[in-house]
């Protein structure tokens, strides 16, 4: 299973992006999927986390600002952002969690954020 992320870009304080998951399988089976972001300078923190059973988990930092999301028709996560901050400048990565498996990452996007 491998998992492409996409729609990083630059975009202006304010502005909003949609990243993409794609996942190789069905996510049908996946325990959890999740958003990571690591900015520079920065540890890798948690954006958010989506389980099989609907149940999602957001960053403190996030307050409203992002949402996940997936289509199971197109074995997609989704994280939609608005309201974009220059702090929200990242390197996005998602992951997928199977039961009594290790997590696989993708290879991340970038997100730029002009002040």
């Amino acid at each position: 299973v491998q998992l492409q992320a996409s729609g990083g870009g630059l975009v202006q304080a304010g502005g909003s992006l949609r990243l993409s998951c794609e996942v190789s399988g069905s996510i049908a089976s996946i325990n959890v999927m999740g958003w990571y972001r690591q900015g520079p300078g920065k540890q890798r923190e948690l954006v958010g986390t989506l389980t099989s059973g609907g149940r999602i988990i957001y960053g403190d930092f996030v307050k409203g600002r992002f949402t996940i999301s997936r289509d199971y028709a197109k074995n997609t996560m989704y994280l939609q952002m608005i309201n974009l901050k220059f702090d929200d400048t990242a390197v996005y990565y998602c992951a997928a969690t199977y039961t009594a498996r290790p997590t696989i990452w993708g290879q991340g996007t970038l997100v730029t954020v002009s002040s």
